[in-house]
């Protein structure tokens, strides 16, 4: 098992990043959140959980621990996969997953692609005991990334989640009020998500 991946950054796609480790490139499958903390020619350190199937071996990176462990304890539900539970992690924070677990809230959990009313209710059934209650760890802001072209990586991280550019252009508009002098990637994602939803 890789538990973590250190090296400089060589290449980011809208749903990867390359590192360079001793020499040899290593994907790894990002959430737009995480990708959008990355640059070029910087040296990043990321949890990482590697999922082998019969015709591959996928590394997943992640912003850090707790999004790991959350991404591997839903794969133990009933019918979550890896992209699924990839899905999840970029949706919704970690402790925003608790606490939809937590009080049972259906609504939530559908806001992910690919997760129904069904697949929501079995994820509660079987998760709520064993996810824990928000730990706050993550404070809102905290992941930030000052300067950023961040309309671009938020329309490209819905893009790579399966939105269309329009959905992902009306996604933009919406959450860009929010925005501010140092826009916060990760929560505009997730805000844009959100507004996707209801629509």
């Amino acid at each position: 098992m890789i538990a973590f991946v250190r090296g400089e950054v060589a290449a980011l796609t809208l749903t990867s990043a390359v590192l360079e480790v001793g020499g040899i490139g290593l994907e790894l499958m990002c959430t737009p959140g995480t990708l959008a903390t990355l640059r070029i020619g910087s040296t990043a350190t990321l949890p990482t959980s590697m999922v082998v199937r019969e015709d591959s071996l996928t590394v997943f990176g992640f912003l850090d621990d707790d999004e790991k462990q959350i991404f591997e304890l839903v794969q133990t539900a009933s019918g979550v996969g890896p992209k699924v539970a990839q899905a999840m992690v970029a949706v919704l924070s970690p402790d925003d997953l608790r606490a939809a677990v937590a009080g049972e809230d259906v609504k939530t959990l559908t806001r992910v692609p690919g997760i129904g009313q069904k697949g929501a209710q079995r994820i509660i059934l079987e998760l709520k005991d064993r996810i824990g209650a928000p730990t706050g760890a993550r404070l809102a802001g905290q992941a930030t990334t000052p300067g950023a072209p961040w309309r671009d990586q938020v329309h490209q991280g819905l893009v790579g989640l399966g939105w269309s550019s329009k959905e992902a252009e009306q996604a933009v508009e919406i959450v860009a009020p929010d925005a501010g002098a140092s826009p916060d990637v990760p929560s505009l994602l997730r805000a844009a998500l959100r507004a996707l939803s209801k629509a």
